[in-house]
C-alpha cells in the first residue's frame, strides 16, 4: 500500500479499498473536531461519510517525501466550493497511520460539518460504516 493507493481509492470511491489502506491504530485528525479518531474502525466510518458528502472530488496536487505526502483537493459540498489537504503519513508496510485534512474557507468547511452531521446519523442508524 502507499499514498498512491489511498489517492486512487478516494477518487474511485471505493471505501472498501480505502479502508485497506489504512493501519489498524490510524489517527484521523478532522477539520471539524479536536479530538482525532483513533483506530480504523472509528475513520473507516467517517471515511464512509465523506465519500457521500463530497461531490465532485478530486485531487489537484501531490507532494511526496518518504514516508509522508500533502494531497492538495478540491470538491463541492452542498453549493460550497472547498479546497483542502489531506496531510498523510504511511508506516513501514505501506498502511496509512495517519490522516490530517485541512479545509478552506470557512464557509466550506461548516458546509462540510452539515453534510458530515446528517451523513453519519444516517450511517448509524443504518448500522453501517460502508
Amino acid at each position: 500500500m502507499s499514498t498512491l493507493a489511498f489517492r486512487d481509492a478516494v477518487v474511485a470511491h471505493d471505501h472498501a479499498a480505502l479502508v485497506a489502506t489504512l493501519a489498524p491504530d490510524v489517527v484521523f485528525c478532522s477539520p471539524a473536531v479536536h479530538k482525532p479518531y483513533a483506530g480504523r474502525d472509528a475513520t473507516a466510518f467517517v471515511l464512509a461519510g465523506v465519500l457521500q458528502v463530497f461531490e465532485d472530488f478530486r485531487y489537484v496536487d501531490e507532494l511526496h517525501d518518504g514516508d509522508r505526502a500533502v494531497l492538495r483537493f478540491r470538491a463541492t459540498v452542498g453549493d460550497r466550493e472547498i479546497e483542502g489537504v489531506d496531510l498523510l503519513t504511511v508506516g513501514a508496510d505501506g498502511l496509512v497511520t495517519e490522516l490530517t485534512v485541512m479545509i478552506r474557507p470557512l464557509s466550506g468547511l461548516q458546509a462540510v460539518v452539515e453534510g458530515m452531521g446528517r451523513a453519519l446519523a444516517a450511517l448509524q442508524e443504518q448500522g453501517t460504516g460502508a
